[in-house]
C-alpha cells in the first residue's frame, strides 16, 4: 500500500433488480433507464415513486414529534406574546447563518422583541459559551436564549443562564455528546428518544420547525387576529441554502423543503441571494443545488472564515437591493481571498507529507502548524481526505489552545473515532463525516497515535478506497432530450441524492483540449461510423490526455443541459476516464 497516494478506486455499477425496473418502467409509462435511476434509490412503490418525483408540503413530517418541542414553543409563546427579550445564538458556517436568518426573521415579523449573535470563529470559538452569557445576554436583559445548529454540547453556558434565571431553548442537529445540557428544551432529531424520523435534518431544517410550531401555537392562542400572520412557506429559501450547504441527504423532508426553496430562488425573491447569482453569473431560471454547493455556500462560508459571519446573515435578511449588492460584493472579495490562501495552504501541507512520511498514519492523517488559517481548516481537511482517502484531522496550533478540523471517508464514523481519544482533547463536536475539536499543544502527538489507532480498530484491515459507484451502463445512442428532461425530475441532487453517473465503452476522442489551465473539454463518440451522435463534453480539474490518445477504454459521465443564451445543448461532464 502506498501510503502518499489515493487507492485505485473501484468502479461498481448498481445491481438494480430487473423485474423491479420493469415493474417502475409499466408503473409510470417513464423511460426505462428513469425506472433504473428510482430503483437504485429504492423506490419500490407506486406511492414511493410519487412522493419520490412530487414533494409537496402535505407530505412533510409533523414536527410536533421532535421530542421537546411542545416545552420549547410554549415558551416562545409567552416570550413572544409578553415581549421578553428573545436572543437567537447562531453558527458562523452556512447552515448556522441560515438558521440564524431564518428564526430572526420569523420571530421579528411575529413582532417579537429579538436580536441575533453569533460568535467570531477565530476569537471566541465554536458554541455557545460562558462569556455570552455574562457579555451578551445579561447586558441585554435576554430572557430566552435559542440556540440555532449548535447547542448541544453547551453544558457550562446553559447552567449559568439557567442560574441567572434565563431559559434556554436548544436546536440543534449534530451528534450527541454522553449527556444533553440542562436546558428548558433540547430540539435535537439525534436524540435517542426522539422518534419523528427526521435525524438527517440539517441545524436550518431544526429550525425551520421550531418556526413552524411556534406559528401554529400562537394562531391557536390568537395572536394573529391581531398581528399579521408570517408565510413560513416564503423562508424555504434560507432552508434550500444551508440543507444543502452542510451536505445533509436529500430525501424525504429535506427533499420537499430545499425543492421548494430552489423554486423561491429562482422567482427571486430575496435581494442578497438574487446579488450573489448577479455575481455568480447564475442564470436565476436555471438555478440548482449544485450552485448552491458550489457558489453561494463558500461565498456565505468565507464570511465567518476570514471576518465576522454577521455579513452573511446581513446579505440575507437586507431588503435593500443596493445594500444586497454591496455586501455580496464583500462576501465575494472574502471568498477570493479565501480560495487564494486555501491554495496556498493546501500545496504547503502536501509539502510537508512528503518531506515527513511518518506524519502519515496506518488510515489516517493528522498535520498540525501554526501558521495555518483556522477558518480554512475544515477545507484542507476535506481536500487531503478525499486525496489521500482516509480521515484526516488539521490543526492550528497559533493560539493558547490548538483547535482542529477533522473530516471523514465513507466506512468511519468520525464522531466516534474522536469518542475513542477523548481523554486527549478539550472539546469536540460535529458528525460522522466532519467535527471540530480542541487540545493541548503538547497532546497532538499522543491524539495523533490514538486516532490512528481509533480508525484501526473501527474500520479493520482493508482500506479505505473510493468507491466510483455506476447507476447503469449507458450507450450513447441512448442519450436523448427526452431522457434528459426525465433524469431532470429526480432534481434536487446532492447528499443521498447524487446526480445519476453512468459508464460508456470503446469511446472516440474526436478532439481534445486543455481550457483554464486544468479542464479538458472533449468531444466524444463511441464509434467511428457515421450518424452516430457526437458530444461535446468536459473534465473538470483533469489535465491533458497522455500523447497520441484517441480511444479511451471507458468514461464515468453525467449527461447534462448546457444552458447558454436563451438555448440548451446535451453535453457530458466526465468524472472519470479509463485510458
Amino acid at each position: 500500500m502506498q501510503y502518499g497516494r489515493a487507492m485505485t478506486p473501484h468502479w461498481i455499477i448498481q445491481d438494480a433488480d430487473p423485474g423491479q425496473v420493469e415493474f417502475i418502467r409499466r408503473m409510470l409509462d417513464c423511460h426505462p433507464v428513469l425506472a433504473r435511476l428510482l430503483a437504485n434509490r429504492g423506490i419500490a412503490s407506486r406511492e414511493a415513486a410519487d412522493a419520490f418525483l412530487n414533494p409537496r408540503f402535505d407530505r412533510l413530517t409533523s414536527p410536533f414529534a421532535m421530542q421537546d418541542m411542545q416545552p420549547a414553543v410554549s415558551r416562545l409563546c409567552r416570550a413572544v406574546q409578553d415581549r421578553e427579550k428573545i436572543l437567537v445564538f447562531g453558527d458562523y458556517d452556512a447552515d448556522g447563518i441560515t438558521a440564524t436568518a431564518l428564526l430572526y426573521q420569523f420571530l421579528n415579523a411575529c413582532g417579537a422583541d429579538v436580536f441575533y449573535y453569533i460568535p467570531h470563529r477565530i476569537h471566541e470559538g465554536y458554541g455557545l459559551q460562558r462569556q455570552h452569557i455574562t457579555e451578551v445576554a445579561l447586558p441585554k436583559r435576554v430572557r430566552v436564549i435559542v440556540t440555532v445548529d449548535c447547542g448541544v454540547s453547551s453544558h457550562e453556558a446553559v447552567a449559568l443562564a439557567a442560574a441567572n434565571r434565563i431559559d434556554t431553548i436548544v436546536t440543534d442537529h449534530h451528534d450527541l455528546p454522553p449527556r444533553l445540557p440542562a436546558a428548558l428544551a433540547v430540539v435535537n432529531p439525534k436524540r435517542r428518544d426522539c422518534s419523528a424520523g427526521l435525524h438527517t435534518m440539517a441545524g436550518v431544517g431544526v429550525a425551520f420547525y421550531l418556526a413552524v410550531c411556534l406559528r401554529t401555537r400562537l394562531r391557536e392562542s390568537g395572536f394573529f387576529n391581531n398581528h399579521r400572520e408570517p408565510n413560513l412557506k416564503r423562508l424555504c429559501d434560507l432552508v434550500a441554502l444551508g440543507t444543502v450547504a452542510d451536505m445533509v441527504p436529500l430525501v424525504k423532508d429535506n427533499r420537499i423543503l430545499t425543492k421548494t426553496g430552489i423554486d423561491l430562488i429562482r422567482a427571486g425573491q430575496r435581494s442578497g441571494v438574487q446579488a450573489l447569482l448577479k455575481l455568480c453569473r447564475v442564470d436565476p431560471d436555471f438555478f440548482d443545488a449544485e450552485d448552491i454547493a458550489f457558489k453561494i455556500a463558500p461565498r456565505l462560508n468565507a464570511a465567518g472564515r476570514f471576518e465576522h459571519a454577521g455579513k452573511s446573515v446581513s446579505v440575507l435578511t437586507t431588503r435593500n437591493p443596493d445594500q444586497a449588492g454591496s455586501l455580496a460584493l464583500a462576501l465575494d472579495q472574502l471568498n477570493q481571498a479565501r480560495r487564494e490562501t486555501e491554495k496556498n495552504t493546501l500545496v504547503a501541507m502536501q509539502r510537508l507529507l512528503q518531506e515527513s512520511p511518518d506524519l502519515m498514519g496506518t488510515k489516517s492523517i493528522v498535520l498540525a502548524h501554526k501558521t495555518w488559517h483556522e477558518g480554512i481548516l475544515g477545507i484542507l481537511a476535506s481536500r487531503l481526505a478525499k486525496r489521500y482517502t482516509r480521515p484526516v484531522v488539521v490543526i492550528a496550533t497559533d493560539g493558547e489552545t490548538a483547535k482542529g478540523s477533522a473530516r471523514s471517508v465513507p466506512g468511519l464514523n468520525l464522531f466516534q473515532a474522536l469518542q475513542l481519544c477523548a481523554s486527549r482533547l478539550k472539546g469536540y463536536g460535529g458528525h460522522a463525516m466532519a467535527a471540530g475539536l480542541r487540545l493541548r499543544h503538547q497532546d497532538i502527538g499522543d491524539f495523533r497515535r490514538e486516532f490512528d489507532d481509533a480508525v484501526v480498530r473501527m474500520s479493520g484491515p482493508a482500506a479505505f478506497v473510493a468507491d466510483i459507484r455506476i447507476d447503469c451502463r449507458l450507450d450513447f445512442n441512448l442519450i436523448s432530450p427526452l431522457l434528459m428532461d426525465e433524469i431532470e425530475m429526480l432534481k434536487p441532487f446532492g447528499t443521498g441524492n447524487p446526480e445519476p453517473l453512468f459508464e460508456a465503452g470503446g469511446i472516440k476522442v474526436l478532439s481534445s483540449n486543455v481550457i483554464g489551465g486544468t479542464h479538458r473539454r472533449m468531444r466524444l463518440a463511441q464509434s467511428a461510423s457515421r450518424g452516430t451522435p457526437v458530444f461535446n463534453a468536459v473534465h473538470f480539474n483533469a489535465g491533458p490526455l497522455p500523447p497520441g490518445t484517441s480511444t479511451l477504454r471507458k468514461v464515468a459521465f453525467r449527461p447534462r443541459w448546457n444552458h447558454w443564451n436563451g438555448s440548451k445543448r446535451l453535453q457530458l461532464v466526465i468524472e472519470k476516464v479509463v485510458v
